[in-house]
């Protein structure tokens, strides 16, 4: 089985083609492949498989095994991957996942086999809960945040201070896993930190932090754009680079980021 590493922003994945068909136990093999010591090593494996609504089918799967319903940064590396492949020789696509479809722009300057490929993503239109909401965690602790759906669950959580290890790796878990998110919740924690600028660090549900959250970082925009606090167009600062958001006329959500691969291999049975 042939797999390609690719990262969007650090956020990293082994992508599979799987038009042929999807492995068996791929839960398993998430957790296996996953693993960075004993596997390949990744925040999950996205599997590339055939549509009949679109273009291609996008599968993820998380690095616990459990499988996502959307990846922002997973998602601009499918386009790069079926671009670089020459599997498409499109830069207008349609994706398929288990959020719906989603519309993809590869940059019309990009080639075949390029380092980087800068890919915007349509994200359609969030889903916003609340705004402002606290929950108790079981450590004694409170944390008031947004509650907004892209596509999957995001807890987006604004406060003065630049987000620390206590936060992401303290909270975040209790956060994620929390009674008022029964299936699980991913977890920003964020600050302002200038125009239409955001620094924000995520724990997200079934992976623990990563470099960086497509859809963690549309959700966190979104939070701050109807609190006030930033204009619609917003970069978000994530520990693996940075994304470019807005929300447009529509009130969809546009995501702007760079896709890379990063090393081929074969894995062995």
């Amino acid at each position: 089985m042939k797999f390609t590493k690719m990262h969007g922003c650090g956020n990293d994945y082994v992508y599979i083609d799987c038009r042929e068909g999807v492995p068996e136990n791929v839960n398993e093999l998430a957790i296996k492949l996953s693993d960075r010591h004993k596997g390949i090593g990744g925040d999950g494996i996205i599997l590339i498989c055939s549509s009949d609504k679109a273009d291609f089918l996008m599968r993820i799967f998380n690095a616990d095994g459990s499988e996502g319903k959307m990846c922002g940064n997973g998602i601009r590396c499918v386009a790069k991957y079926v671009f670089d492949k020459g599997l498409t020789d499109k830069h207008h696509l349609e994706i398929d996942t288990l959020s719906g479809v989603k519309i993809i722009d590869i940059d019309p300057k990009a080639k075949p086999g390029d380092y980087e490929t800068w890919v915007t993503v349509d994200m359609g239109k969030p889903e916003t809960e609340t705004l402002e909401e606290t929950i108790k965690l079981s450590d004694g602790s409170e944390l008031t945040g947004s509650i907004i759906s892209m596509g999957n669950p995001h807890f987006v959580v604004y406060s003065e201070e630049t987000p620390s290890d206590a936060m992401v790796l303290g909270q975040g878990p209790l956060a994620e896993r929390h009674e008022r998110f029964p299936d699980r919740s991913n977890i920003e924690f964020a600050k302002v930190t200038g125009n239409d600028e955001v620094e924000m660090r995520v724990w997200e549900r079934g992976s623990g932090e990563t470099m960086a959250c497509g859809t963690g970082a549309c959700a966190t925009a979104v939070a701050a754009i109807l609190r006030g606090l930033t204009g619609t167009d917003v970069t978000v600062h994530l520990r693996g680079g940075d994304l470019r958001i807005r929300l447009d006329e529509r009130g969809h959500v546009l995501m702007t980021g760079p896709a890379v691969s990063v090393f081929e291999g074969k894995i062995n049975d």
